[in-house]
């Protein structure tokens, strides 16, 4: 289970290797993935807080990447945050969700991105419930309900 330390040490040091690796031409992206998905996931936009019902859905399931298919979170990690955005408190498994520093927008931040496909995910902070205290606050539009 990941902690603050965890995640700090991952953005600066590097994250674990990915089972596999999906890698794809701008164009191939621009293909399958909708304008909107294409802006969050591959331009690394953030989608509007709130705009995703996907934000009240707490049924029991799997979410996974919305450009590689990698599953990424499980619902029982899911909570409500009030941020406007869909969260949990930790990865499905330790290499699929990798974090980076972010330095845009005048803050410091961790990215959240894909491990297989470098899809931006999100972002996140050391401000969720245990027992990990983080709060992985992706966009709904890079996710999709696989089970």
């Amino acid at each position: 289970m990941q902690n603050w330390n965890d995640v700090i040490a991952r953005a600066t040091n590097g994250n674990p290797e990915p089972e596999r690796r999906v890698q794809k031409s701008e164009a191939e992206w621009r293909a399958q993935l909708s304008e909107e998905e294409y802006r969050v996931t591959r331009q690394a936009g953030t989608e509007r807080a709130f705009s995703s019902e996907m934000c009240s859905l707490f049924e029991p399931g799997i979410y996974a990447c919305v450009c590689c298919g990698t599953e990424l979170f499980d619902a029982s990690h899911k909570f409500e945050s009030h941020s406007g955005w869909p969260s949990f408190t930790q990865p499905l498994k330790d290499n699929v969700v990798a974090c980076k520093m972010d330095n845009s927008h005048g803050m410091q931040r961790v990215e959240n991105t894909c491990n297989v496909c470098d899809a931006h995910l999100g972002h996140v902070f050391p401000d969720g419930p245990p027992p990990t205290g983080l709060r992985f606050c992706m966009n709904a539009v890079a996710l999709k309900k696989v089970g």
